[in-house]
């Protein structure tokens, strides 16, 4: 009998090993698994008590590939009625790693500027087309994207060039969300005849592509003389992060300068 003992501790020892290695091996192959493929996440969606997308401004923008840049590119494709601009994949949420040179139309990107407003233009996600030519039926690539930079000739408001940022469903976005304040009209301390000092137009919030918002609304029909609102009060999608501090203002209910011009005269 003693002579099979080692040769049972050898057959345990050998039968542990092969069962470590398995095991090893088995957690190796379900991380690489998990790695290559992600569990699926549900999408984001937009919540039914906060601004959404108008469907009337859902649009596809028109694209055509340009081969070259530099300053007399541009100014011929403005010349024919061609807006030079740049589709980048982005990288942080506002900077672009690769990009593609693309020309757009003036007349379609002028509609949309004039219609939403440019800070409100900024803030909408659009389908881009990039076909071989604006008469074309082939599509190149069909894209989502966030326009990132709009370009105005200081005199005239043409449209110079536009910056756009590739927005897939995983991308988390840098926007400068513009405010729009609702309740003005019964705002205690504006029926007082205080007046409202505006300091913020936009909020910049890190948004993941799917939930963009394209306004945020400011509820001003609470406020009274001497009161404010500061970013951290904004009502917004959770899954939104506020990039500036919350406890910068936004808006905030001053005493009234009629009064006061009033009591002088006095």
């Amino acid at each position: 009998m003693w002579i099979q003992r080692p040769t049972l501790t050898k057959t345990l020892h050998l039968h542990l090993h092969l069962h470590l290695r398995l095991r090893f091996f088995t957690q190796s192959a379900t991380a690489a698994l998990l790695h290559d493929h992600p569990p699926e996440v549900a999408p984001l969606t937009y919540l039914d008590d906060l601004p959404k997308p108008d469907p009337k401004y859902a649009e596809t923008i028109l694209a055509i590939p340009r081969t070259t840049s530099g300053k007399n590119i541009s100014a011929k494709e403005r010349k024919v009625g061609r807006v030079p601009s740049i589709v980048f994949e982005q990288e942080d949420g506002q900077h672009g790693g690769n990009k593609r040179l693309i020309s757009v139309q003036t007349n379609q990107i002028r509609k949309l500027v004039n219609h939403l407003g440019r800070s409100f233009f900024l803030s909408r996600l659009f389908d881009l087309e990039v076909r071989p030519a604006f008469d074309s039926d082939e599509v190149v690539e069909k894209v989502r994207v966030l326009p990132r930079k709009l370009h105005l000739h200081s005199g005239t408001d043409a449209v110079l060039n536009v910056t756009f940022l590739r927005a897939p469903s995983h991308a988390l976005l840098k926007v400068e969300v513009p405010l729009v304040l609702r309740g003005e009209d019964v705002s205690p301390g504006l029926r007082k005849g205080a007046y409202l000092n505006t300091i913020k137009r936009t909020v910049k919030f890190l948004c993941p592509a799917d939930v963009v918002p394209p306004y945020i609304d400011v509820d001003l029909s609470e406020l009274d003389v001497g009161q404010k609102i500061v970013m951290g009060d904004l009502k917004v999608h959770p899954a939104l992060k506020l990039i500036q501090s919350k406890d910068e203002p936004v808006c905030k209910i001053m005493g009234s300068r009629v009064s006061e011009q009033q009591k002088k005269s006095k």
